[in-house]
């Protein structure tokens, strides 16, 4: 019994451990006031639609993308037990400027996006074929709602960037 709780156990301490050294160890994120035309990009909101090459593109960005920084960690749960867990890594596209707003929303966006992946393994959601096309518009779907819900109109989609079942 031991044996096969330890391994996961100890996934989910360096999950944590990793998550949380990531959370604390991230850069500040930069102000208008101190921003710089010279600055590096933000790495978490990469602007879509901007012009590349020779300068005189008249492309507009419209949206970002903002990675959330913890990874989701969903328990799944059958006869009363944990037999496995899914780990999803999401991120948002959001209307250009509403970076901010996700960053200063994330913990009750993720309070929000855990219940819905909680229904969505309480449903069978992540039993069988997890990755169909059907099976995760329905996730995406949902948690694109959610985000809606929680910071207004100017997000676009939920975007899931990775997604690992364990079994136990």
């Amino acid at each position: 019994m031991l044996g096969k709780i330890l391994p996961v156990l100890l996934a989910l301490i360096g999950l944590a451990g990793g998550g949380a050294a990531g959370y604390f160890l991230r850069p500040p994120p930069a102000s208008p006031e101190t921003a710089d035309e010279c600055a590096p990009a933000d790495l978490h909101a990469a602007p879509v639609g901007q012009a590349h090459g020779d300068g005189h593109g008249d492309a507009v960005a419209t949206s970002e993308f903002v990675k959330l920084n913890n990874q989701f960690i969903v328990p799944l749960v059958t006869d009363g037990r944990v037999s496995g867990l899914v780990i999803l890594s999401l991120s948002l596209e959001v209307r250009v400027g509403e970076t901010e707003t996700v960053y200063r929303a994330e913990p009750k966006l993720r309070d929000a996006f855990l219940q819905v992946l909680f229904d969505h393994a309480n449903a069978g959601g992540f039993r069988g074929v997890f990755t169909g096309s059907a099976n995760m518009d329905l996730l995406r779907t949902a948690l694109t709602e959610t985000a809606r819900q929680n910071i207004g109109p100017g997000v676009i989609a939920v975007l899931v960037s990775d997604i690992v079942r364990q079994d136990g």
